[in-house]
């Protein structure tokens, strides 16, 4: 798989022998509002191999988080279908999709989402450990990595909003997902830290053969990724 060609359509990254690590097929998704539904998702194709990249542009409300949603099972399609590894994502009761979501799948939130009562160290473990899949080198590196040493025994309280976000981001990768997704992972840090934080992401790609789709405003971020794609009108097209 040639990860520097750039001009391929979207859905077109598998690999040649083996299938993709991600596929969406003709995924659709609407709210319900009280002039009836919204649609914010039409048939929406893609693919992502193994040690791919890809950045997923777009305009605020363009439904890049409903996507990423849909991809880690947070949120139900209305129709189409989403496959990790093979697996379907779609139809899965929840507790089915929270299983495969824990196994399979790292998430940076835009919120964060850490727990208040444990410390960065615990926060940065919590899925991984749920998992099964913690490793304790693997964290040590982590958190040195993001620069979290001096950090490990605070409570997210008493952070800032850029060292919870590494904090979140550590979580998403403690567990070596084979797919990893992460919603504007740089968008409360400073230009030198998000570089560092999409260093390690990148990494992480090589080192285990992870998936990596990014939902980003940065143009600039988003250029470092195998491809880009944006999505207009509920629709994905190339960048």
């Amino acid at each position: 798989m040639t990860l520097t060609d750039r001009s391929r359509e979207p859905g077109a990254a598998a690999s040649r022998h083996s299938a993709p690590l991600l596929r969406v097929r003709g995924v659709r998704k609407s709210y319900a509002t009280p002039q009836g539904p919204v649609p914010v998702l039409k048939d929406v194709a893609l693919s992502l191999g193994e040690r791919e990249s890809l950045a997923l542009l777009g305009e605020s409300g363009s439904g890049k988080s409903t996507l990423l949603h849909l991809v880690g099972g947070l949120d139900e399609a209305c129709s189409g279908e989403i496959e990790i590894e093979g697996a379907t994502m779609t139809g899965r009761p929840d507790a089915e999709r929270a299983a495969l979501r824990r196994a399979q799948i790292g998430i940076v939130f835009q919120q964060f989402n850490l727990v208040p009562s444990l410390t960065v160290e615990d926060n940065i473990a919590f899925q991984a450990r749920i998992a099964g899949r913690f490793d304790a080198a693997w964290q040590d590196e982590l958190i040195g990595r993001l620069g979290l040493d001096d950090l490990k025994g605070r409570y997210p309280e008493q952070l800032s909003g850029g060292q919870q976000q590494r904090v979140a981001i550590g979580r998403a990768l403690a567990v070596r997902p084979r797919l990893l997704l992460a919603d504007e992972p740089t968008g409360n840090l400073d230009e030198a830290t998000g570089d560092g934080v999409m260093d390690l992401a990148l990494d992480l790609v090589a080192r285990t053969g992870c998936g990596f789709l990014m939902a980003t405003h940065s143009t600039r971020l988003a250029a470092r990724l195998d491809r880009r794609v944006t999505l207009a009108s509920g629709v994905l097209v190339p960048s």
